[in-house]
């Protein structure tokens, strides 16, 4: 729920945004949204191959190792014999248990089956399953439930049902040239992923999630809407608070969905009411591949992790076994790293979610937040410790009872000062952490926030931009970062953008606009604010080259257009206007607005 309210002061605006308390989730997705991180395990049959066949890598372009079968063009019966190689002497499922659990998982999602059409567990519907093809007794998922079990860990089944190599009517991509008949396919439907379900819901204990996985809606594919309704409703009469997830091929609005699953490794970028939550590498590859070089750092594992949770999402975090069970040396590390951050941070992560402020909107960090015992507590992950020692925080109008920065040794108290809708915190010398600091900021109520201001730099100005813009025209086009231009709003008509910017003290301010104009001609511009302008001719900014002998792209030019008088601390509406007639297009990138006693 929001409210905004707007009082005029002449040309002055002050702008107050009230934000009603995130809603708290359903009964049945409570855990989830509590637990926030969770492991995910990839392995198989592929893990054998190791991303290799023959002496060959991977076919084609994502190196995803878990698709070698399909990818290598390898027979049903040669694939099998990759089962030969898993070191069952050493396989102890208890193992990646005890790994999560040291990470600061609290759940594990495992490929029960995954395209390639191999059930890990002792399936009867189909003898084409690790524990036959192996020639052994085991059953790893079983050993994986009781391990769960024992250490207090949920368990969660990935499920490929749309997708099966093994079943001579399964689907594979292959079959976009040959075409297949529905009654064939759901003759697979009926024979295989409805019985071998029924397996996995009822001999293996409580199941928190099944994790299906299409990745666009079942209308884009050969899979009906009756077929998935059938799964649904087995799934809630066998474990009714079973979690389903929307990559089953639903939308996530439908109530046969729990859970939105997003793209492989795709980040939230706004925060969202319901729940969801990204599946990521550790590295590139799911599957193990022994080849892997794109280990990705701690530091960009945790971002991830407190992205997703200031928007309300979950982080499952992927890792691919060997065929002996082990897992690589560089993501024990990081699962490590990222136990040992959570043991003294994870009050910042686990039941909370984020504040409803624009997404990214501070150059240091992001905010997750809680209410504990009544008290609202906003926790500052700062990424990059400011080199004033300041904290800039915009956006929240409360005012704190106490700030306390998270370290080894407990909290430690820090001083702050609240000048409107900015919260100043005085930070010692070094950072808490060598990955994220943590500050904690508690409230006696919930927290009243502006939701729509501009947010104060880490460098003390305030950038006006494309994608905090206030008010603008519906006809200017917002053009994204594409590498080489920056993210800009196609200005090519007259029209008008205001923002709203807290100036927190009196005096004067520099104003400087980056800009690229495109056209042949100069284009007349304005900024307006408490009845004062600037005007300047933007001269047509022509191209730079971005690399050498290769890469030529538009030219953002800098420019100042002034200064402006404040004559007060406040809220303030700055516009910027085009001269009328204005064909363009003339990008617009942002405006630098600074204290000049600064």
């Amino acid at each position: 729920m929001k409210l905004k309210i707007v009082f005029l002061l002449g040309m002055v605006v002050a702008a107050v945004t009230l934000h009603a308390q995130p809603g708290t989730a359903e009964p049945k997705t409570k855990w989830f949204t509590d637990a926030r991180f969770g492991m995910f395990i990839h392995w198989g049959l592929y893990s054998a191959a190791e991303g290799m066949w023959k002496g060959e890598r991977l076919r084609y372009s994502n190196n995803y190792a878990e698709w070698i079968r399909y990818r290598n063009r390898i027979s049903k019966e040669e694939y099998g014999t990759l089962a030969k190689r898993f070191d069952w002497s050493r396989i102890n499922p208890e193992e990646w248990v005890l790994l999560a659990k040291k990470a600061g998982m609290k759940y594990i999602t495992i490929t029960s089956k995954h395209h390639d059409g191999v059930a890990l567990w002792n399936s009867k519907v189909s003898d084409y399953n690790l524990t036959k093809l192996s020639g052994t007794n085991r059953d790893v998922i079983k050993e994986l439930a009781a391990a769960c079990k024992k250490h207090g860990i949920k368990l969660g089944f990935y499920y490929s049902h749309w997708v099966d190599w093994d079943h001579p009517y399964g689907w594979d991509h292959n079959k976009e040239l040959t075409g297949i008949r529905d009654e064939d396919y759901n003759k697979y439907w009926q024979e295989k992923v409805i019985p071998q379900l029924r397996e996995l819901l009822t001999n293996y204990g409580d199941i928190a999630m099944f994790w299906f996985d299409m990745w666009m809606g079942y209308d884009k594919t050969v899979v009906k809407k009756e077929q998935l309704d059938q799964v649904v409703r087995l799934i809630r009469t066998l474990q009714p608070n079973c979690l389903i997830n929307s990559r089953i091929g639903l939308p996530a609005s439908d109530p046969g969905v729990d859970f939105e699953s997003k793209g492989d490794n795709e980040f939230g970028s706004v925060y969202t009411a319901h729940p969801w939550e990204t599946s990521g590498t550790i590295a590139h590859s799911w599957g193990y591949y022994g080849q892997e070089n794109e280990w990705k750092s701690t530091s960009q594992l945790l971002q991830s992790l407190i992205g997703n949770v200031s928007l309300n999402g979950d982080f499952t975090l992927n890792i691919g076994p060997r065929a002996d069970g082990s897992v690589p040396y560089e993501g024990v590390r990081r699962l490590e790293d990222m136990g040992r951050w959570l043991s003294r941070n994870g009050e910042a992560i686990y039941g909370c979610t984020g504040l409803e402020l624009r997404a990214g909107q501070h150059d240091w960090g992001r905010i997750t937040t809680k209410t504990v015992k009544n008290k609202q507590l906003v926790y500052l992950h700062v990424y990059n410790w400011p080199l004033d020692k300041v904290l800039r925080v915009s956006g929240i109008l409360s005012r704190p009872e106490k700030a306390e920065l998270i370290t080894a040794s407990g909290k430690r108290p820090l001083r702050f000062t609240q000048n409107g809708p900015l919260t100043h915190i005085q930070l010692p010398a070094a950072a808490a952490d060598p990955f994220v600091s943590v500050v904690v900021l508690q409230y006696p109520e919930p927290v009243t926030l502006d939701g729509e201001m501009v947010p104060e730099s880490t460098f003390g100005g305030f950038a006006l931009t494309a994608t905090n813009v206030w008010e603008h025209p519906p006809g200017f086009k917002l053009a994204r970062y594409d590498g080489l231009r920056p993210t800009r709003l196609v200005v090519d008509r007259e029209g008008t953008l205001a923002w709203e910017v807290y100036i927190p003290q009196a005096g004067n301010y520099q104003v400087d606009l980056s800009y690229h104009n495109h056209s042949k001609e100069s284009v007349g511009i304005e900024v307006l604010v408490s009845g004062q302008h600037l005007e300047q001719q933007l001269k047509p900014s022509g191209t730079v080259v971005a690399e050498p002998h290769s890469s030529y792209t538009d030219e953002f030019a800098d420019t100042r257009l002034g200064q402006l008088h404040f004559p007060k601390a406040g809220f303030y509406q700055v516009s910027f206007k085009t001269a009328s007639g204005t064909m363009g297009p003339l990008y617009f990138n942002r405006i630098w607005i600074s204290n000049t006693a600064q």
